[in-house]
């Protein structure tokens, strides 16, 4: 009875993600994890089966670091974003565009998914330019400081249009994050910010960004201190405070661009957990955070109750819910910013 109640729960969402684009963002401690990378080819699997279409952006951070370490060279961050040489811009190239994107569709094959590898090269999917020096904060001294990046790029413009193609014949787009200025230079960019405007350009429904933990958490250090509802405005708070630290900060941020620039729903939450991505979907109470717009936020309270009242008269009745929208978390914490 228990797994049909879940059944039933699941409905509504079914109705409301079938057909929607969904962009899934995952970074190279997952992708270096075949656990991980199977539970992910799985849930995708699924989504395919029930009309969810959907493009995967990926990264590699630990596997470059890895491999630069192997040749000499020793990697430097700022930020949670990679300072790229020439040296580290081959080191990314290789394990982006090829191993990372390869295993990626190996796992998504074993689960008879069609895939297909790209990067923001491809049929210019992503054009940038080189980012000039930027002041930044030194996370160590605190202190400002000139910041050359190197080969890294700012996404100036997106044509999505081969990925929409791609998914209108029943393919999975898997997108490395590197893109090209107009002299066909190579860039890389960070895959956040990738599946961000990749997620806006396609107007998807949902942006999922998985990571090693459950979501954001109010105290890094106590996984039992997850936020499981964000408004963009209590997001930009946590930004703006010293909540967030490191890889977590350019995820948040680009969720919140995302949701910001028209894409309904952020979620950020563990890749490690298996299912996390279908809990998260097709559950009232989700499983990591869920990032919104202010109206969406209260529509999403507003919406609790009656669904649940409509799933336990269903239940009563022995029947199927009907047809209405399915809700979204059914409490607002009051965090950060805004109520």
């Amino acid at each position: 009875m228990k797994v049909l109640k879940i059944i039933k729960q699941a409905l509504p969402y079914l109705r409301q993600h079938k057909r929607q684009v969904m962009v899934i963002k995952l970074g190279g401690e997952l992708a270096g994890n075949p656990d991980a990378l199977r539970s992910l080819a799985e849930d995708i699997s699924l989504l395919g089966h029930v009309g969810v279409r959907t493009v995967v952006v990926h990264g590699g951070g630990p596997q470059a670091t890895e491999v630069s370490r192997r040749m000499g060279l020793t990697p430097t961050m700022v930020e949670g974003r990679r300072v790229t040489d020439a040296d580290t811009l081959d080191v990314a190239k290789m394990v982006f565009a090829g191993k990372i994107n390869t295993d990626i569709l190996s796992a998504l094959r074993m689960q008879g998914v069609r895939a297909v590898g790209l990067s923001g090269v491809d049929a210019d999917i992503v054009s940038a330019r080189r980012r000039l020096p930027t002041e930044m904060r030194d996370e160590a001294t605190g202190e400002m400081r000139l910041v050359d990046f190197g080969f890294v790029g700012d996404v100036v413009e997106v044509d999505g249009s081969l990925l929409l193609l791609l998914m209108e014949n029943g393919y999975v787009p898997v997108l490395a994050s590197l893109g090209s200025d107009s002299d066909g230079a190579i860039l890389n960019i960070n895959a956040d910010t990738v599946a961000s405007v990749i997620a806006q350009d396609l107007h998807a429904g949902k942006l999922i960004s998985l990571t090693s933990v459950a979501g954001v958490l109010r105290d890094k250090a106590d996984p039992t201190s997850l936020v499981p509802l964000l408004t963009t405005v209590q997001a930009r708070a946590m930004l703006d405070g010293d909540v967030l630290q490191g890889g977590m900060r350019p995820k948040v941020k680009a969720v919140v661009e995302a949701v910001e620039g028209g894409v309904r729903r952020g979620h950020i939450l563990s890749g490690l957990a298996h299912g996390s991505i279908l809990l998260e979907l097709f559950t009232r109470e989700g499983c990591g955070t869920l990032i919104v717009g202010e109206h969406e936020a209260a529509e999403a309270a507003a919406d609790a109750a009656s669904a649940e009242a409509s799933s336990s008269i269903a239940e009563g009745a022995d029947r199927l819910p009907g047809a209405r929208r399915a809700a979204g978390r059914p409490v607002l914490p009051t965090w950060g910013g805004s109520a």
